[in-house]
């Protein structure tokens, strides 16, 4: 499949017109449904991951991977959130890869970037996020996930650059809806606009309030509304805690002051049980950073934003 690196003019990547709306696939549910929103009556992209599946550990039904191979569009985040995809990509020969990652405009952070627990700006220019910078799962204060953090789209500045990518390459495969792709990304962004505004205004309130997550996800999301996460049970997206890690987090949780605590979907919730057994966090609701326990459509990229928004506005902010 022949893979495009979206940093470069546009006009250079422009392929022949198709006669018909282009089969498109996708990797998770969230671009499923920022793709789905550009294509609306003309057409739905096939998203790959299953509902309530791991975007980082999948694999392929055969009747996905036959869609794969007869997609003319796949649109994905990346190798680095979705390896499994990439080694499928490899073994298709027709199509077109868009890696989202690699669209013009796009911010990109590391995962042990420092976050600025100063700022006072909800949206504080992207400060960056303070939970992957705990300890390593077999010495203490060592990095054990490093480098390119794939879960770019927890930052709607990013989705709203994606939205206006997705759009140009559906219009350079089928040039005679151009206009309506071009008109649905426009409307699409104005939403994510509208919801960034609302979901600034509820975390606003609760920006300084420490709370630790399941796993290391959640940077975007927290440089973009200046969020304070302490720490992260898991490091890496395929990390397993190691004791030594656990023991250090839970005697930060005192120190930092840590209001709560949230699981994730598809994990069994018990570790962060355990891990804040005895002390005065509390437990949140479980996150869902990838929306694969959503239905699927266009509606899902702002009900996952928006559930993130709620369940961490609720916990920080409970008496």
């Amino acid at each position: 499949m022949r893979p495009i690196t979206l940093s470069v003019p546009f006009f250079l990547l422009t392929a022949p017109a198709m006669a018909a709306v282009p089969q498109v696939v996708t990797d998770i549910p969230a671009v499923g449904s920022l793709v789905a929103q550009v294509m609306g009556d003309l057409g739905a992209p096939e998203v790959l991951l299953d509902q309530g599946a791991n975007a980082h550990n999948y694999q392929l039904r055969p009747s996905q991977a036959r869609a794969l191979q007869s997609a003319d569009l796949v649109f994905w985040i990346g190798p680095e959130m979705t390896p499994w995809l990439d080694r499928a990509l490899q073994g298709v020969a027709g199509g077109t890869a868009i890696e989202l990652l690699e669209a013009a405009g796009t911010h990109k952070r590391a995962f042990d970037a420092p976050h600025d627990h100063e700022a006072e700006d909800e949206h504080a220019d992207h400060a960056d996020e303070h939970g992957a910078e705990e300890h390593g799962e077999e010495e203490a204060h060592a990095h054990s996930h490093e480098g390119l953090d794939p879960h770019a789209w927890l930052d709607p500045g990013n989705a709203q650059v994606w939205l206006t990518a997705i759009g140009d390459q559906l219009a350079a495969a089928d040039p005679e809806n151009a206009a309506t792709y071009a008109a649905n990304a426009e409307a699409a962004r104005a939403r994510i606009a509208q919801m960034d505004s609302e979901i600034s205004a509820q975390l606003q309130p609760v920006h300084d309030k420490p709370f630790v997550v399941a796993h290391a996800a959640y940077g975007y999301f927290a440089d973009h509304y200046a969020l304070h996460v302490a720490g992260a049970v898991a490091l890496g997206d395929a990390a397993a805690p190691g004791a030594a890690h656990l023991a250090d987090l839970r005697a930060d949780l005192q120190a930092d002051g840590v209001v709560c605590a949230f699981p994730e979907a598809q994990h069994d919730p018990k570790q962060m049980a355990l891990l804040i057994e005895g002390t005065n966090v509390r437990l949140g609701a479980a996150l869902d950073p990838s929306g694969s326990s959503l239905a699927y459509g266009p509606g899902l990229y702002e009900a996952l934003m928006r559930d993130l928004g709620t369940a961490i506005s609720t916990c920080l902010s409970a008496e």
